[in-house]
């Protein structure tokens, strides 16, 4: 994939170089939503990707989210990161559902995360020079894109014996940075809402376990995550 596929004002890595400040999260008891922003992404039931999939969520049931994350015995890494990045879709995709009357063009004019963080759309191909466009749109841009990248059959095979492609690691990472902008737009720009909802548990322990796994398997620059960087020590040393 070429180059920086999306761009902020400031910064090597494109992104203006102070986080915002973190509020404390208090959990509180989740009212799941079955609404999703696109689709969901099914794995095929019967293949050895379901199977994963089955045994990561036994993991997580174990509340363990360190060793939830670690790549099984014996199994490929690509296979585990194409799995656990299904499912962050699929985490993000409702998560993101749940919110969607709050974050309007009106009220998200611009796609931030926070006042020093703003994110700007191109993804190489349809748009090639990035643009400033609203929180909704671009959400809507990158979660089509991701969408675009899951069903294509020659990034993630889903066939037995199909290999992976070389440039695999690469796109899987582009995926998880542009998911975890969602993340954060969440929680700087919609926390009130999501704590209205009661979901903020359900929020918390999503953030935490994708970003566990993006940490062991190191998927995204720290530089990235600047704008959560408050938030991740914190669950960080809760983990401790």
């Amino acid at each position: 994939m070429a180059g920086e596929l999306a761009h902020f004002p400031e910064g090597p890595d494109g992104c203006h170089r102070e986080a915002g400040r973190e509020e404390e999260k208090r959990p509180l008891t989740g009212n799941r939503s079955s609404k999703t922003f696109k689709p969901k992404k099914n794995i095929p039931e019967g293949s050895h990707q379901y199977e994963l999939l089955k045994h990561a969520e036994a993991t997580l049931g174990s509340g363990n989210l360190r060793q939830a994350v670690m790549l099984p015995e014996g199994e490929d890494l690509n296979e585990w990161i194409a799995v656990n990045t299904v499912d962050f879709f699929n985490q993000i995709n409702m998560l993101y559902g749940t919110i969607t009357e709050f974050c309007t063009e009106i009220s998200c004019s611009v796609m931030s995360a926070g006042p020093r963080y703003e994110y700007h759309w191109a993804d190489g191909t349809n748009i090639k020079k990035p643009i400033k466009c609203s929180a909704p749109k671009y959400i809507d841009y990158l979660m089509t894109w991701v969408q675009d990248q899951l069903d294509d059959e020659t990034l993630f095979p889903s066939k037995i014996g199909v290999p992976f492609p070389k440039n695999f690691m690469s796109v899987a990472k582009t995926i998880l940075k542009r998911l975890f902008r969602v993340y954060a737009h969440i929680y700087h720009q919609h926390f009130d809402s999501v704590m209205q909802l009661q979901e903020e548990a359900h929020l918390n322990t999503s953030f935490k376990h994708f970003i566990f796994f993006v940490q062991e398997f190191n998927l995204i620059d720290r530089r990235e995550l600047a704008p959560l960087q408050d938030l991740i020590e914190k669950l960080g040393s809760k983990d401790r």
